[in-house]
């Protein structure tokens, strides 16, 4: 992919805070369009990457660009292309949703004439219409989220970078969360969003990065994480009467890396880039085995990340 159609270019990033190293020699890549989801715990890494693409973080090394443009070389030219939701709101308490939203664009330098129907179009499309002459601080959380979201909306980024925008929300309000971030990117803004809530970035994203303690861990689609966590996918079988003789047939089978027997079924440990899944069932009844139960193990995006942050696949 060349670097013309990637809105964001991370090579070699690293991050010192005196003597800690928070982000290790990483390197990702977003196409324009996409919504990448960037995923670790707290303190690895997440927050120290989104501040150095926002401008934030000025002492790093490595290259860093926003739609080609060096971050270090022309950081007021990436800030016109970027809209950053830090992972907390800030303190506006004397500020009405409409004042708040109004300030915000008149920093970002819009046009007075532009600025009433931009800011009634950035209500409409978080849903906040009605609350435009609320006080800021008696929103509710979700409601300040969307705000946010509105304001950073109103200078029409390319890039959005969102640190933890579902944090703390109830469940509804991280549906609308979702449902609005969904909106962003069919109007083709491209997405950095950062969290810790796995299940919720893999219904979203379109690629995942999983960083741990400075590291990117694994990088790609949904299915090629998977496919690497697949290489050694667990199948539980039980089967009628299993002979110690039809076990150690078993452990033959290319493809199988091992067997491990339970009281009442056993777990096998597949590398199914050798042997699919499918096939391993046809195997077992090649043996003369009657299966009675055969249940593969389940990839999610919270298996894949403690999979992959244990090391288990390395």
């Amino acid at each position: 992919m060349t670097t013309e159609t990637n809105v964001v270019s991370v090579k070699n990033l690293n991050v010192h805070y005196g003597k800690l190293h928070a982000v290790r020699g990483i390197s990702f890549e977003i196409p324009k369009g996409e919504v990448f989801g960037f995923i670790g715990p707290n303190g690895a890494g997440k927050s120290s990457t989104i501040r150095v693409l926002a401008t934030l973080q000025k002492k790093f090394t490595g290259q860093v660009c926003v739609n080609g443009i060096e971050v270090r070389e022309n950081p007021d030219r990436i800030r016109e292309m970027i809209g950053f939701m830090p992972d907390f709101f800030g303190v506006y308490e004397d500020l009405t949703a409409r004042e708040y939203l109004h300030f915000f664009a008149a920093a970002y330098r819009l046009p007075k004439d532009r600025r009433h129907s931009t800011v009634s179009d950035v209500l409409e499309l978080t849903d906040l219409t009605h609350k435009i002459d609320s006080p800021v601080d008696s929103l509710s959380r979700g409601m300040k989220q969307r705000l946010a979201l509105a304001r950073v909306l109103l200078h029409d980024p390319d890039l959005l970078l969102l640190d933890e925008p579902a944090s703390g929300l109830d469940p509804r309000a991280r549906i609308e969360v979702r449902e609005l971030l969904k909106a962003m990117q069919e109007m083709g803004k491209t997405i950095l969003i950062s969290s810790h809530i796995l299940h919720e970035l893999a219904q979203l994203c379109t690629r995942i990065g999983i960083i741990e303690a400075g590291q990117l861990v694994a990088e790609g689609s949904l299915n090629e994480i998977f496919q690497q966590l697949s290489l050694k996918r667990v199948v539980h079988v039980q089967i009628v009467k299993l002979s110690d003789e039809a076990l150690k047939e078993m452990e033959q089978i290319p493809g199988i890396d091992s067997v491990e027997r339970h009281t009442d079924r056993v777990a096998i440990r597949l590398r199914e880039d050798e042997l699919a899944v499918e096939d391993l069932h046809s195997e077992l009844v090649r043996l003369g085995c009657k299966i009675r139960m055969f249940q593969p193990e389940a990839m999610d995006m919270e298996t894949a990340f403690m999979k992959l942050t244990e090391g288990v696949t390395a």
